[in-house]
């Protein structure tokens, strides 16, 4: 879809002049917070649309949508929050990590709040249980800590001569320790030398890679991160100029020319909030409302990468994959 189309679909409500808010006064607004960027985010929006219209909302119909994005400057998401309350939307979507939430909550405590988290929300203190979250809040939790083991486990399927293999974290990122922990102990049962490596802003990419290199590590795990979703193209240059084969989090890295990625199927997850969003439009109460555990995953490969770098790709691991990029 070209940008023009997809802002267009976005139903003119990043920006309606006044007279046209007042003519629509009937029309539920959906305050959509996010750490990252249209352009980063735009497939997972228009997901987040077919939830809406799962249960009846259509956007530029019968429901308008207030978008913030922070671009990946967590100071920012604080005033987006604020913003979004001051302007008594219906309900937030909180998207794109920890920080994004925990603004739209520090915000508002009235203000009915649909998240997706990538950590427990019970052990980060966002809910206090996940039957009956109480309060204002509800959504999604992805769990990247229960999988990050089995993405470790798929690279080295996928190179099996990485003796070391890198670790791309952010280190203000709170959901990567856990994550890290549990990379530790899955490294020691397969044998392979763990290279941590820091990113926390875009300048620190291009060093990271010749560490990655002085390091000799034979492939590189991406951990999921707003900057690194939004720096993906730079990443996967990076990772191609150093021919360093990569696992990303999201298929659209893949697509965009990472060597694989395998994580929970996050246009599957936003179209989710989507539909919580919509129910909670018709009158259902977030307290009331279960936090669900992600369960569906998605394994993409590229096979054209893979033929560049010189891998062959084994037909177990192709087996198990949702999309070949061929």
């Amino acid at each position: 879809m070209k940008r023009r189309e997809f802002m267009a679909g976005l139903g003119g409500a990043v920006a309606w002049p006044l007279t046209a808010r007042a003519q629509r006064t009937a029309t539920p607004v959906i305050g959509y917070l996010d750490m990252t960027s249209l352009d980063a985010a735009g497939a997972l929006v228009t997901a987040f649309h077919q939830g809406l219209a799962e249960v009846g909302y259509i956007v530029g119909r019968n429901v308008a949508i207030e978008y913030r994005w922070a671009e990946g400057h967590y100071d920012r998401l604080q005033a987006l929050a604020v913003d979004l309350a001051s302007r008594q939307v219906a309900v937030i979507a909180a998207v794109g990590g920890l920080t994004s939430l925990l603004a739209a909550k520090a915000a508002s405590t009235t203000i009915p709040i649909v998240f997706g988290l990538g950590v427990d929300p019970v052990d980060a203190g966002v809910v206090p249980s996940l039957n009956r979250p109480g309060g204002n809040l509800t959504g999604f939790a992805s769990l990247l800590s229960a999988v990050v083991a089995k993405r470790l486990e798929l690279l080295r399927e996928a190179v099996p001569t990485a003796n070391a293999i890198a670790v791309l974290t952010n280190p203000t990122n709170r959901g990567h320790e856990p994550q890290l922990i549990e990379l530790e102990a899955a490294a020691r049962v397969l044998g392979v030398r763990l290279v941590t490596v820091n990113a926390s802003n875009q300048d620190d990419f291009e060093p990271t890679f010749a560490i990655i290199q002085q390091q000799q590590a034979g492939a590189l795990l991406v951990l999921g991160d707003p900057l690194f979703r939004i720096r993906n193209k730079q990443l996967i240059a990076l990772a191609t100029r150093y021919a360093v084969p990569a696992m990303y989090l999201f298929p659209g890295d893949t697509a965009a020319g990472g060597l694989m990625s395998y994580g929970p199927d996050v246009n599957d997850l936003y179209r989710q909030i989507g539909i919580y969003a919509g129910r909670i439009l018709k009158g259902e109460k977030p307290a009331d409302m279960p936090v669900q555990q992600v369960t569906k995953l998605h394994l993409s490969l590229n096979l054209r990468v893979a033929k560049m770098l010189g891998l062959t790709v084994p037909l177990p691991l192709l087996a198990l994959a949702d999309e070949v990029i061929e």
